[in-house]
């Protein structure tokens, strides 16, 4: 909401010493209704009491209906046919005859914690190493230090089982087992991380039976992969047998667009992001702001799409956010005559609540629903999540049920089958979705027809 809004004041003192028309609030900031922007105003007037007269307003109740608009108008279209997230696998049409049993993802990302949706309930965490770590002490699982936020993320998105939510928020592969390499604090990663962390994999995929390796990280910087150490990596990887799928980065709204390493490797599976509106409608899917090629070798990245934006993820506990989502869930759920008791009893949790205690009721659950959005709260465990770091485990995780079905097939054949089963999404160019968004089943199909290993 613009400043001009909220430094607005009624000419006649008098005025403001009555309460506000809409929440009854006494405040010496006022505006007049007349001089707010149509559609926020008529936002105010269909939540006031009819019988009432609704000429002016406080600064406060202003700004809580301007950041309800924006509210709407982000969210009206992702939400209108349904009122939740929808769930990975059933967003992708996936086979759920196949969960990635008996194969194994390696996550190279900056932290991780042991997610009871990988734990519970059986502990499918099969390694953990730390690049920064000799000992590879497997406690610092358990801290909720905050570079464990991002690989935490990427390993459930690929494969979570959804034991906080019964299930429903689970990953397409959620019986593959995963081993976890930390390559990075906070921030960026360096290129030379990402290395150390593939030539652990490399020195124990036979060990822990490692099949896929996600990266939801780098790059340094643009080059030529003939030049770049880690694309030689990822290279030498493929042609051991370990199928990597890459993040193919963020920036398709920057000049160039870059698609830096790892994710300019040839033999890697790049992957950029796709917008489906959180609908199945296959007529309301467009792009989300991935980066795309053609790369300075002039290859084609990425190859396929998949989820970039409305993708369910775990929310990491013992954190504010963790907090905040827990009393939004809470507030969502309770009855009207509990409001005020429940935020009482999480004070200091959440400013906005604590100041807004004693508001009518219709305000606080028009408050309760900005929050729910502004934070992007599916609930206590889990939230909403964008960027391609979250589309590339969602195909690692459906390359691991291809490798389920047919466990003969080579990375080569794999990344063949993902891309000659991608549907085209029409009236966007070719350079930024590539052959089209990963079509799970359709791939699974082949993947039984295939033979083995050339």
């Amino acid at each position: 909401m613009s400043e001009t809004i909220l430094s607005t004041e009624l000419d006649n003192p008098e005025e403001t010493k009555a309460g506000c028309h809409l929440c009854g609030r006494l405040n010496d900031q006022r505006v007049l209704l007349d001089s707010l922007p149509a559609d926020i105003a008529a936002l105010l007037k269909a939540n006031a009491d009819a019988a009432g007269d609704l000429a002016q307003i406080c600064a406060s109740c202003a700004e809580l209906f301007s950041r309800a608009k924006a509210q709407i108008d982000s969210h009206n279209i992702v939400f209108d046919q349904t009122d939740h997230v929808l769930p990975t696998p059933l967003r992708m049409n996936a086979d759920e005859r196949f969960t990635g049993r008996g194969v194994t993802i390696a996550f190279l990302d900056s932290g991780f914690y042991a997610h009871d949706d990988l734990t519970r309930p059986e502990n499918r965490i099969v390694a953990y190493h730390s690049i920064f770590d000799a000992e590879d002490d497997r406690t610092s699982l358990e801290t909720t230090d905050v570079a464990s936020w991002h690989g935490m993320m990427t390993s459930v998105v690929a494969a979570g089982n959804g034991y906080l939510s019964q299930g429903f928020y689970r990953g397409i592969a959620p019986d593959a087992k995963v081993a976890l390499v930390k390559v990075g604090r906070t921030g960026h990663i360096p290129d030379e991380h990402i290395v150390s962390g593939l030539e652990w994999v490399l020195e124990n995929s036979k060990k822990y039976d490692i099949r896929i390796v996600n990266i939801s990280a780098g790059g340094d910087f643009e080059q030529s992969y003939l030049d770049s150490p880690l694309c030689q990596m990822v290279e030498r990887a493929v042609h051991e047998g370990l199928i990597v799928v890459c993040a193919v980065g963020n920036a398709g709204m920057a000049r160039g667009h870059p698609v830096l390493p790892p994710a300019n490797s040839p033999s890697a599976i790049s992957v950029g992001g796709l917008d489906d509106q959180n609908s199945l409608d296959r007529a309301r899917r467009g792009m989300y702001r991935s980066s795309y090629g053609p790369t300075i070798d002039g290859l084609q990245k990425p190859e396929i799409i998949a989820p970039g934006i409305w993708v369910a993820a775990p929310i990491l506990p013992a954190t504010p956010t963790a907090d905040e989502a827990h009393l939004c869930s809470e507030l969502d759920a309770a009855a009207d005559d509990s409001l005020r008791t429940i935020i009482d009893s999480h004070a200091g949790v959440d400013k906005d609540f604590d100041e807004a205690r004693d508001l009518p009721i219709p305000l606080l659950r028009q408050l309760i629903t900005i929050k729910l959005r502004e934070g992007n709260v599916i609930s206590q465990h889990y939230k909403y999540v964008d960027g391609t770091s979250f589309a590339s485990p969602i195909v690692a995780s459906i390359a691991a049920c291809i490798l389920e079905a047919n466990p003969a097939l080579n990375p080569q054949q794999v990344k063949r089958i993902l891309i000659d089963t991608a549907e085209r999404v029409p009236g966007i160019q070719v350079e930024r979705q590539g052959w089209g968004v990963v079509a799970p089943r359709k791939a699974l199909e082949i993947a039984l027809a295939t033979g083995g290993r050339n």
